[in-house]
Formats: structure tokens, sequence, C-alpha cells
């Protein structure tokens, strides 16, 4: 149960009486009144701005209307106190009851607590990843795998029917420069050129791939064709089966390096199949037919001249109708689509499909081509579509503060796998989600593996642990006692009445909010900076039974208040485990 929304209710239903008795204007709109926790705890469990947006269309200066309202808030249920604040916030302090049945809650829902249906099975379409398949995965691509994954996982909890998805970029210039490169490895493999041949080649930039990677792949065409393409000249020949032959090859690692990190995809969409089966086509058709496409001369843009302008007369997108900048091109001088074009109509099949709700996670050398895309988004559906882009700010993989050397297997970056062979997969999960994606990540392989309370993922594994430890002995101590999750939701929860322990129930029961809040606003990171507090607040309580030995979980002379404890820290481990489960992470029993 998410007790801030209850209170919402309640509050709102204050408000909806005063309007009804007259003392508000009838009307009045409630969806700007928010039901939060104060920002100092000290001053009461919940608050609410309703004095200060409802101030201006009620006629009433906000503190003469925060004392009306609190006057009726005082007798909601649950609430034993309230008090105007500042300019007119309304503080409200709850029955600890409150608390103690969230507790309650958790024991009976397990790790499911927390889940939501706020978002109405509706369907929400998550594309992340989608790297060119030229090559093995890098920290980058993890970092944008590991938030698209949780935030995928995040919206489920929070109730919409979520696909993944990867567009695989497999139509391109990129694609047939690696098809290029292969062929180079490919004529060493078969003893026509040597190393320093390929070297050279890249020197020259005759070819644009040559990492170590490529050798197997080239030894498995080898093996495949044997000789078959050594003597064809014609490009127009070899690049499409090498292409092909490329494209399985590296989508075949791609998900291999995926299922390392714990990443599996729903749907796998391919721009050539776009291209092939006339969907570009169709989508620009579908833009004419609605007049927003033209013939017209753009002009040369400021600063870098990028890849799809041309000085000619072209086919363009009205995307300034739309809010882009300017309008963008739709055909090449060959005649061929534009990537844009391609884009276009992968977001028109997404659609098709059923989606209107679109999120995709990029990365932050693709910003600049966030509005056009919307705006795409926006012409095809009539504006009725969303589509949130979220931008993936580079790594630094660091060992110690000094970054880290490149991998010798793909020759100028550190694969996802380099990562995960260091730290381990829950590790690089973990540490992807404990920045905001826009902002840039320090990836420190001794940092990340210390044991100290500066290691998000250690201190948050550390209580899940020392909850598990405590169990291990309350088994020994009380033999007899039913320490399952049902016979401590029996317990009499009125013995926890330490203002700490108070302290660590409020922090579980503001985890639906925080799971709904989280979904809403695309931020699976505030899910690590919250259980890093709650281990936070976990690990105080501990050491302040050191300090004081009555206020330690298990009181041998008293079972009571024993499984009271008990209840709570298995509370805690259970709302870890919740949100480690958003993570894909699995919770620790011990720590080693």
């Amino acid at each position: 149960m998410n007790i801030f929304a209850v209170m919402k209710t309640r509050i709102d239903a204050v408000l909806g009486d005063l309007m009804t008795a007259g003392k508000l204007p009838a009307g009045l709109d409630l969806a700007r009144v928010v039901v939060e926790p104060p920002r100092d705890a000290s001053h009461g469990d919940i608050s609410t701005n309703a004095a200060m947006v409802l101030a201006k269309p009620a006629g009433m200066a906000p503190k003469v209307l925060a004392e009306l309202i609190v006057a009726h808030v005082k007798g909601v249920q649950d609430v034993t106190g309230a008090s105007v604040a500042g300019p007119g916030f309304i503080n409200i302090k709850l029955d600890d009851a409150v608390w103690r049945g969230a507790l309650t809650d958790i024991l009976k829902a397990g790790r499911s607590y927390g889940d939501s249906t706020v978002g109405g099975s509706e369907k929400v379409n998550v594309e992340y990843v989608s790297a060119n398949p030229t090559g093995p995965m890098h920290v980058g691509h993890a970092r944008g795998a590991v938030v698209g994954d949780a935030l995928a996982r995040l919206l489920a909890k929070a109730g919409f029917a979520v696909t993944k998805e990867y567009y695989i970029n497999d139509a391109g210039g990129q694609v047939d420069n690696v098809a290029a490169a292969l062929r180079m490895r490919y004529l060493q493999a078969l003893g026509r050129i040597t190393e320093a041949d390929v070297q050279g080649a890249l020197e020259r930039k005759e070819i644009q791939y040559g990492g170590a990677y490529l050798i197997p792949v080239a030894e498995a065409l080898k093996a495949r064709d044997g000789d078959k393409w050594a003597d064809v000249a014609d490009a127009a020949v070899w690049i499409p089966a090498l292409r092909e032959f490329t494209v399985a090859y590296m989508m075949k690692l791609v998900k291999e390096d995926l299922d390392s990190l714990g990443v599996h995809h729903d749907v796998f969409t391919s721009e050539k199949g776009l291209v092939d089966s006339g969907k570009v086509d169709d989508a620009l058709k579908f833009l004419a037919e609605r007049d927003l496409t033209y013939t017209g001369v753009l002009e040369p843009p400021k600063g870098k001249t990028p890849d799809d302008w041309e000085p000619r007369p072209q086919l363009l997108f009205k995307a300034t109708q739309f809010g882009d900048e300017v309008d963008r091109p739709l055909r090449k001088s060959s005649g061929a689509g534009t990537y844009f074009a391609s884009d276009i109509a992968y977001h028109k099949d997404k659609v098709d499909r059923g989606f209107k709700n679109l999120v995709n996670i990029w990365g932050a050398d693709h910003g600049g081509y966030v509005k056009r895309v919307q705006a795409a988004l926006a012409a095809l559906t009539g504006g009725e579509g969303s589509l949130d882009v979220l931008l993936c700010q580079m790594v630094r993989v660091l060992n110690n503060g000094e970054p880290v050397k490149m991998s010798k297997r793909a020759g100028t970056f550190v694969t996802l796998r380099d990562l995960i062979d260091e730290v381990g997969r829950d590790v690089v999960r973990f540490i992807m989600l404990t920045r905001k994606n826009d902002a840039p990540l320090d990836f420190d392989y001794a940092k990340v593996m210390e044991k100290s309370r500066e290691n998000p993922v250690f201190y948050v594994h550390y209580a899940h642990a020392r909850g598990r430890s405590v169990f291990r002995h309350a088994a020994e101590m009380f033999p007899t006692a039913d320490l399952s999750d049902a016979g401590l939701a029996n317990a009499d929860l009125t013995r926890l009445n330490d203002p700490d322990e108070l302290g660590v129930l409020r922090m579980l029961a503001a985890w639906p909010r925080l799971v709904e809040g989280a979904a809403f606003a695309h931020e699976p990171h505030r899910i690590a900076f919250y259980l890093y507090e709650l281990a936070s607040q976990f690990h105080a309580l501990w050491n302040k039974g050191n300090d004081a030995t009555e206020l330690r979980f298990l009181q041998a002379a008293d079972q009571s208040v024993s499984c009271a404890r008990l209840a709570l820290v298995r509370g805690v481990g259970l709302v870890i485990a919740s949100g480690l489960t958003v993570f894909g992470v699995e919770p620790l029993e011990e720590m080693r």
C-alpha cells in the first residue's frame, strides 16, 4: 500500500468536503496537490502543498487557507496532529500504527512489496543498446544496457506492460565498412596478406575496423566458404555476402555479451528488414499523404556540416511543425532513404504494433538527434504518442584513479566482458545505476570492490547479509519460535517504539511511492539512492544496539521484542531484495 497515495485521497476528500460546504470555491483542480515526506523528518510524517497551490484559485492567502485545511485534516483517520509551516505548507503527523501496518504489509507481500497497478497495463516500448553490429559491446553500451533493462523492470513493477527491444542498425555504411575490414582479415586467414598489410590499410584509412576481434570472424568465414571470396574483385558482389555474415556473427556476440550481463530483449528489429520490406517507402508515403513532406533546399547548417546535408533540392520532412529547429532530409542524392527516414519507418512500425508510449536509451553523442525523432513520432501519431529519450553519458574505466588500458581483443576500447570478468555482473549492474544516466560515471575497479560505506554495492549487500546473519542466530536462540514471514507478521509490533526503529519503518513504507515516482520519471537510479539510504539507516540501528545492549535485535530474555525486531530486520531485507530485483541483482545471504 502506498501510504502517501492513501493520504492524498483522504486530503482530497477533505478539500472536497470544504468545497461542498461552501468554505472553498467549487471545482478547484486538485491535480497539483502533492502529499510527500517532509524535507525535515522532525516536522512530521507527511507534508502537503495543498494551501500553496490552491490559494490563488480559492482567492485566499496561503497561510489562511492552510489553517482552514489543518483544522479539518486533524479529524482524518490516522492523523494525530497537523500544523502550518512557513508560508503555507502543511505538516502532518500520523499514528505510529500506520508505519507498523506497513511492515505487516511487507511481510505478507514479500519481494513483491512495492508492486503497483498505476501503470494500468499500458503498453510501453523500451528500446535500448541498439549498438551497430560492428564489434564487441563496450562499457558505454553496458551503461545503456543496464539503464534500459532496469527501467523496463521498474516499469513492469509499476504495472506497465513492457516490451524490451533492440534495433539492429544493419543497413548503413558502418556495416559496409566492417565487411570491408573483415575481407582484409579473411585474406589474412587465407595467407594472402599479412598483419602488416592489415595495419597498413588501417593507417591509410582504407579500412576503419581492424581489431583482433575480427580474426575469429574471418576464420569462421574461411571455415564456411573456403577461398570463395578471395578473388572476387567486384565489391558489389562480395560486400552483401560479407556484411550478412558479419551482422549474423556480431549479433551472436552481442547477445552473448548481453546474456553475460543478464540482459535479454523481447524483440530484435532489423533496419535492413524495414528497408527491404518497403516500410521506409510506406512511412514516407504516410507523411506525404498528410502534407508533411516537400521538396526544398536546406540552408547550410552553422558549425560542422552533418552527413545528411546536401546543397540541392531534396525531399524534406516538415519537422519544424513539430518542434524541431529545421526540416529534415528524407532522401539522399542516390534516391535511397536517409538514416532518419529509416528511423521514421522504425518508429512507425512501433506505433503500428500498438505502442504510443516509447522510451529510447541512446548514447550522449546522439543528443542532437532527439528533437527530430520526437517530431517524427508526433507526426506519426497526430500528437498522441510520447517518446522519452534517455541519453547515457560516458563511462571512464579506472583502477585506483588511473585509466585502464584498452582491451587487447577490441583494440580501441574496454569491452563489457572485460568489466564483467574483472568485478562480476552484479557489481557492473549496480554501479551503472549509481548516477543519473545523463551524468558522467567513473567506474573504478578498486573502488567498486572496497568493503566500506563508500562503496554502495558493498553497503547495500552488507545490510541484507547482516539481516540474514541475525536470523541464523535467532534460530539458535529461539528454536521453537515461528520466524517465517507469516509468523513474524503476527508479532507484537507495538514493541517497536524506539525513534530510530520507527524511522526505518517510515523508510520502508516509502518504497511503494518511490517505485511509482521513479517509474513515471524514468529514473531507475532513484532505486540506488533509496537502497543506500535504507542500508544506512539499518546499519545505524545495528550500531545503536552495539552501544545500548537493550536495543539489540535479539534479547534472549524477551522473545516478544526479539520477534518484533526480527520482523523489522526481515522487512528491511525484503525491501532491499525488492529493489535489487529491479536492478537484476541477487541479494547476498552472507558476505565473504
